[in-house]
């Protein structure tokens, strides 16, 4: 039991800081502020809506908010945005910003 306490927060201690360490956060805000702020409030010091889409703090506090989530998301053409064609770094490099945006 004690083993099993141990190793569950082993992981819990690593997991902060993986998801931290995913892309470069400043990089991650230049790309939501050109592909994404047109129709997103990208930045934390606007906390509006704009067009009725979720802000990135909003989507960063979602529970169901995950570097996996984000990647499926962000890799799978939706009606209303348009297909980013973005490259596995500015992938993890946007996913890593809006991360960064939790409890802000």
């Amino acid at each position: 039991m004690i083993l099993r306490l141990a190793a569950l927060l082993l992981v819990a201690a690593i997991c902060p800081v993986a998801a931290q360490d995913l892309g470069d956060v400043a990089t991650g805000r230049r790309l939501a502020e050109t592909w994404c702020g047109e129709c997103h409030t990208v930045t934390p010091t606007r906390m509006r809506e704009v067009r009725r889409v979720p802000t990135f703090n909003a989507i960063a506090d979602m529970t169901s908010t995950t570097p996996l989530s984000l990647r499926a998301f962000l890799q799978t053409p939706h009606d209303k945005m348009p297909d980013l064609h973005l490259n596995h770094d500015e992938t993890d490099d946007l996913i890593g910003y809006i991360l960064s945006l939790r409890g802000r």
